[in-house]
């Protein structure tokens, strides 16, 4: 709610700490892997979401983009997953949260090596290289780095694979051979198929081909469909309605002994085209003074200062966007929990030397250095409940 304010009182700026910090260690997608594995007795795994029931087989289908708020927004849209709404973490009927930020790269990396981003090292969609001192975008691996330099931790499939599990991933062949793949999702069989429809059915054969086996596959045309319409448009309702049919296909072909999970990496919000929703950093002379390099994405900024300027670009950032934006310096974020309770090392020196996340409707855009990105409709990123809050759908056989 916006804060009223007199001719005679100035707006505070949010407090770090009012940001609603995602759910690690007890309901974040991070928690997900590790926890089914557990229930597999794969050594070394906690079961740390408490609501959910061990099973011999698991599959989870990510569907990116899914937010729970969406979801419950479309009901006509989505008949088959409205209707185990109340079995999401383990029949709470209530979400998990993605973690900050909210994005395909750092949740697919969460998912993936059960680890929250201050240790996987993937905390947002471009970050400063460290060693380059480069902008590196973390979902497309550009500029190229080793990638277990940059995230060197095994995955829970590879874990579960050496405990003598199977472990299968299913996906579009684009994925295969890609560096956030590797980091994020290897271990076991990847397979690759064009259709959601042969997905779906492999999934399930893979499901069955062994008594213990721990699957993952994955949806990405939804995402796309918000980014360039919007989560309210004819376009991405159609695409609500495809996966639904999906998701519908894979449950009525679980073998026996098996849970299926559908969940997503985060949620979306629409943001207005207009100067006062988007606040354009190449035209801003404020924004800009004292950034050596903008990192992030419209509702989740890392920003990083040239050598001596990072506590004025704070109180400056503050200044100007405080009323809209939780803004913190690395330190404060992560104190805050932002990136989760614990921050590798090597990690550190990625996060801004500020942190800007969005609470309003609103987005940081960059319209000269990221025109693609400045033209999206559908936006998230930020720990707003649109955009962290995320289904863990069951069905079970």
């Amino acid at each position: 709610m916006a804060q009223l304010t007199t001719w005679d009182s100035h707006p505070e700026p949010l407090a770090v700490h009012s940001a609603p910090v995602p759910e690690y260690g007890s309901g974040s997608l991070a928690d997900l892997l590790p926890t089914l594995a557990a229930g597999m007795a794969v050594p070394e795994m906690t079961a740390a979401i408490p609501e959910l029931t061990a099973a011999d087989r698991n599959c989870v289908f990510l569907i990116d983009g899914l937010g729970w708020e969406q979801l419950k927004a479309h009901p006509e849209d989505a008949p088959f997953m409205t209707s185990l709404l109340s079995s999401s973490r383990g029949g709470t009927g209530r979400p998990i949260t993605a973690g900050y930020p909210a994005t395909t790269a750092t949740s697919l990396a969460s998912v993936g090596t059960g680890l929250p981003p201050g240790a996987h090292g993937l905390p947002g969609y471009t970050v400063r290289n460290p060693e380059t001192g480069e902008l590196m975008n973390q979902l497309r691996w550009n500029p190229w780095t080793a990638p277990r330099v940059w995230q060197p931790y095994p995955t829970v499939f590879q874990l579960a694979q050496q405990a003598g599990v199977h472990a299968a991933q299913v996906s579009s062949p684009t994925f295969q051979n890609t560096p956030l793949t590797k980091v994020a999702l290897s271990g076991g069989t990847f397979l690759g198929r064009l259709t959601g429809e042969d997905r779906m059915d492999l999934a399930a054969g893979q499901l069955a081909a062994a008594d213990r086996a721990l699957v993952y596959t994955y949806y990405a045309e939804l995402d796309g469909a918000g980014h360039r319409y919007g989560v309210d448009s004819d376009t991405w309702r159609g695409q609500l309605m495809y996966v639904d049919r999906l998701v519908q296909r894979l449950a009525e072909q679980l073998p026996p002994r098996s849970a299926l999970y559908v969940t997503a990496d985060h949620g979306m919000i629409d943001v207005p085209f207009d100067e006062e929703h988007r606040i354009d950093f190449d035209e801003d002379w404020e924004l800009r003074a004292g950034v050596a390099l903008l990192g992030g994405e419209g509702r989740a900024r890392h920003v990083y200062a040239v050598p001596g300027a990072a506590n004025d670009v704070l109180t400056c950032w503050r200044e100007v966007l405080g009323e809209q934006f939780w803004v913190a310096s690395r330190d404060e974020a992560i104190a805050a929990g932002w990136f989760g309770p614990r921050i590798d090392e090597r990690v550190y020196d990625r996060i801004g030397d500020v942190v800007a996340a969005a609470r309003d409707d609103v987005l940081i855009i960059a319209s000269e250095r990221e025109p693609k990105e400045s033209a999206m409709v559908g936006n998230h990123g930020s720990m707003t409940p649109a955009e962290q809050l995320v289904p863990l759908l069951e069905v079970r056989s």
